[in-house]
């Protein structure tokens, strides 16, 4: 059966609490799409789905005939489908997680490791970090899709440290003081953000809990009055406040900047960049690890010392964080988002529905191809048959094979394809 190198997934769906419930997440309508027979429970969250061969969440093989029955088994019974340079590069593994996400509460502030951190933190704390790679990661809005991203300017922390005394408590009048003399030389700027993101994480319990409980019946005082409360950022800081009180996460919104993606932008997380995801439904794409350091917003583990010293305290604005996407210059209907790491590239694909026949072109890396929407009958030499696609189908294609596909739907099909384009 060597002979076979596309093929579709049936991948796994994580539970997770933070996620969208019944057929309100795009996970749960994506599975359900590409699987009528699924069972969607409306009471369950349907967090994520991971399409790729992560031991946590290694996708079946969905044809029989093939012996292997997941992708991870495959890819280590036959390596040279992810292509020579990525079989060598990547010691013979998928260098890659692709994932849909479906947010209802807000995921944990966090970051992630670079190779060194990742490494150290490995070795040293096993049980937290279960392995010593690094993990960028890139989200795509597949709905209006928001998060935390990167450190806002310092202008914008110091009108809030200046509008919300209950965060100025946290971070203390001379932190403050010592950014707002440092906004002139960046260097100075960086090290006066750490200590005063640093006062706030560590500040004592009874302080946090006491100024968090002062701001949000301030807040819930304004809006009963019908006073903006913009200000003090206050309808998200009611919600977050909501979804986890006394956690000093909440805070964290006068420093991070909030984004709000329209569908296809997209952010890119690179090592050291703090970030939360807050609400909607998107397309991640990853190195294929599980290490992150959180700090808040979470009943996960924290770590907030290695988080307060690892990160990038390098202040931009928001529209600085959207990654921008360029469409294929050989191919219109390929928009590629490809961000300054070997691990991964992704594809949005979007077929007009005047296009009826559409090849997929061969690439020198494996991909995941995911249908988000429409329809289509794929062929390809390197299949064992025909294969019907619709929103919700995952097809694993080896490298160096190309795809036909037969669009039978009217209204076009839209796809995003994750690869490794080194």
């Amino acid at each position: 059966m060597a002979e076979v190198k596309v093929f579709p997934l049936c991948c796994v769906v994580q539970n997770y609490a933070w996620g969208k419930v019944g057929l309100d997440s795009e996970v749960a309508r994506l599975v359900l799409g590409g699987d009528p027979q699924a069972v969607i429970h409306d009471d369950e969250p349907y967090a994520e789905l991971w399409m790729g061969a992560h031991p946590k969440g290694d996708a079946l093989i969905k044809d029989n005939r093939i012996s292997q029955r997941t992708l991870g088994q495959w890819i280590a019974a036959f390596p040279g489908c992810l292509g020579s340079k990525v079989k060598d590069t990547f010691h013979g593994q998928l260098p890659f997680l692709f994932k849909v996400l479906s947010v209802n509460t807000a995921l944990s502030v966090q970051a992630h490791p670079n190779r060194e951190l990742a490494a150290r933190l490995h070795a040293q704390y096993p049980e937290h970090y279960p392995d010593s790679n690094h993990k960028p990661e890139m989200a795509i809005a597949l709905t209006q899709f928001e998060g935390l991203c990167g450190f806002r300017p310092v202008d914008e922390i110091l009108d809030f440290l200046q509008h919300v005394p209950e965060f100025c408590a946290l971070v203390s009048a001379e932190a403050a003081e010592d950014l707002r003399r440092s906004r002139n030389d960046p260097e100075r700027t960086s090290h006066a953000l750490k200590k005063c993101f640093t006062r706030m994480m560590n500040c004592e319990k009874k302080l946090l809990v006491d100024q968090l409980n002062v701001l949000v019946k301030r807040i819930s005082d304004e809006e009963a009055a019908g006073r903006d409360t913009s200000s003090s950022n206050g309808e998200l800081l009611l919600r977050l406040h909501s979804q986890y009180p006394g956690d000093v996460g909440c805070f964290s919104i006068y420093f991070l900047n909030r984004m709000v993606l329209q569908p296809g932008e997209a952010m890119f997380l690179g090592a050291n960049e703090p970030h939360a995801y807050l609400s909607g439904d998107c397309v991640e794409c990853m190195a294929c690890s599980d290490n992150t350091v959180r700090a808040g917003l979470t009943p996960k583990y924290m770590d907030v010392d290695t988080l307060c010293e690892m990160l990038n305290y390098r202040p931009a604005p928001a529209s600085a964080k959207i990654f921008p996407c360029v469409r294929d210059h050989s191919d219109p209907c390929v928009y590629l988002y490809d961000p300054p790491v070997a691990d991964f590239t992704v594809m949005r694909i979007q077929i007009a529905a005047s296009v009826q026949q559409y090849t997929l072109s061969a690439l020198e890396s494996a991909g995941i191809l995911l249908v988000v929407e429409g329809e289509a009958v794929a062929s390809s030499a390197a299949a064992l048959s025909d294969i019907t696609l619709q929103g919700g189908s995952v097809l694993f294609i080896s490298a160096n094979e190309s795809v036909s596909l037969q669009v039978t739907s009217s209204s076009g099909v839209t796809m995003f394809r994750a690869c490794c384009l080194l």
